[in-house]
């Protein structure tokens, strides 16, 4: 974590530094920042999902629901990081439109698993 911050503060600063001059420059150096800690994070999501996997086995839950969780959780971040990235070049709008589009996207994951959990719901008061 501490080399993370480290990176994103020295990348913050070097694109104040160019922002000044050339402002595109200290756009495309916070993007170039921002992809090197996404991929750190993936590094990282393996024992995330090696976690929730076994949590799974131990309730003895559907894979399908546990699959849609961790779905949930990479649109969850895709979107989060590419309305951020938008929003630092300005385009606050796009971004916006990038969160709305992964919160309908996560609401329409979320459907089945609702119903599922109605049905039973509905099972056990029968």
């Amino acid at each position: 974590m501490i080399q993370i911050g480290i990176l994103g503060i020295v990348g913050a600063l070097l694109a104040i530094q160019f922002k000044s001059t050339k402002g595109e420059y200290g756009i495309y150096l916070g993007i170039a920042v921002s992809l090197m800690i996404f991929f750190s994070i993936l590094s990282q999501l393996k024992i995330f999902t090696d976690a929730v996997r076994q949590i799974g086995q131990y309730v003895n839950l559907d894979s399908y629901y546990m699959g849609t969780l961790l779905k949930m959780l990479g649109i969850t971040y895709v979107a989060e990081f590419a309305s951020a990235i938008c929003k630092d070049a300005g385009h606050q709008t796009i971004g916006m439109q990038i969160e709305i589009f992964g919160k309908l996207v996560i609401l329409a994951l979320g459907i089945p698993v609702l119903l599922a959990l109605l049905e039973t719901i509905k099972e056990f008061l029968s």
